[in-house]
């Protein structure tokens, strides 16, 4: 039996898809002369914080954005607000170490014009250091690893939503944290995701939110006898004769694929017409200790500065065979 042909695909932006990787490698940085670099006073008792979130999350976006150590980071923002003429005071490397376990970290991402489409997905990092030599030479050690769920959107391409985990959790259960995380007067359309989200919980999440779930069987996948929306709805699904594989639709490769690939870029790197930007928090989880915590902030940065690239511009890609 014949090998199916691959299928072929072209771009069809290609002058302004090369204007937008030009413009993604400029060196100018903007900054807004009122933005509140110093902390307001709380009122509360303790020592309160010098730097306010903005500059914190500012100078953690340069580390990430450029790939710089704590302390080579403090000398590129202090370059940067000399050059700007601003006479800030910058964060030494101990103070942006300490509040990144803590921070809130704004996602910034393109308001949808349509009933958002969202595409969820998880991928693994494994840590790195005397733990890991040894496992490799001894086998003394286990790995560990850690879990960051993503959820993007299909028609702009920005991560609207992270989350981190240990490799314990599984998909389905964070699920509803990172619908959470989208704006309550954001219509979904649908909820894209594999086999791991064929749960009712996940079902139910996306129902809840208004949306239709695209998610295929489980190899092992049974109809549901719980008479409940959850269970409705993809049995109506399974039933009908033209459905497309899953208990609501179906997720083809080519739309998991997209979120897989902005999933390898956030890993690895630890404007359209209609609204302005929105914002999305990504909060550690409270009940880890501070050292799982803050390992949430480079994911969450990085998550942010690739939305920004993808606001100047992105390939526009068609099937032609």
């Amino acid at each position: 039996m014949n090998k199916p042909e691959p299928a072929r695909y072209r771009t069809t932006n290609w002058k302004s898809d090369n204007e937008a990787l030009k413009r993604s490698g400029s060196l100018q940085i903007w900054l807004d002369k009122d933005m509140v670099w110093l902390a307001p006073k709380a009122g509360r008792t303790g020592r309160p914080p010098v730097f306010s979130d903005a500059a914190i999350q500012f100078c953690l976006m340069v580390k990430v954005l450029f790939g710089l150590p704590l302390r080579q980071t403090t000398g590129m923002v202090s370059s940067i607000l000399q050059m700007a003429g601003l006479d800030w005071p910058v964060p030494d490397f101990s103070t942006l170490s300490r509040r990144q376990k803590t921070i809130t970290v704004e996602v910034s991402f393109r308001r949808a014009l349509a009933p958002l489409n969202l595409l969820v997905d998880s991928s693994g990092i494994k840590f790195l250091g005397d733990g890991e030599w040894l496992a490799r030479t001894q086998g003394t050690h286990r790995r560990q690893y850690r879990k960051v769920h993503l959820a993007m959107d299909a028609a702009t391409g920005d991560i609207w939503a992270v989350a981190f985990t240990s490799s314990r959790e599984g998909d389905s259960p964070v699920l509803h944290q990172r619908l959470d995380q989208v704006p309550d007067g954001e219509e979904i359309g649908t909820g894209t995701g594999d086999g791991a989200f064929d749960t009712r919980r996940c079902h139910a999440a996306i129902l809840a939110r208004g949306g239709t779930a695209i998610i295929p069987i489980r190899k092992n996948g049974r109809f549901w006898k719980e008479d409940c929306p959850a269970a409705r709805a993809p049995m109506t699904s399974c039933a009908s004769p033209d459905s497309s594989g899953g208990r609501s639709g179906g997720g083809g490769p080519a739309t998991m694929s997209e979120v897989a690939s902005r999933r390898r870029c956030a890993v690895s790197s630890h404007s359209e017409k209609g609204s302005p930007h929105e914002t999305a928090t990504a909060r550690p989880p409270k009940s880890t200790p501070a050292s799982f915590a803050g390992s949430l902030g480079p994911v969450a940065f990085a998550c942010s500065v690739m939305n920004r690239f993808n606001a100047l511009g992105q390939p526009e890609i068609e099937r032609v065979a």
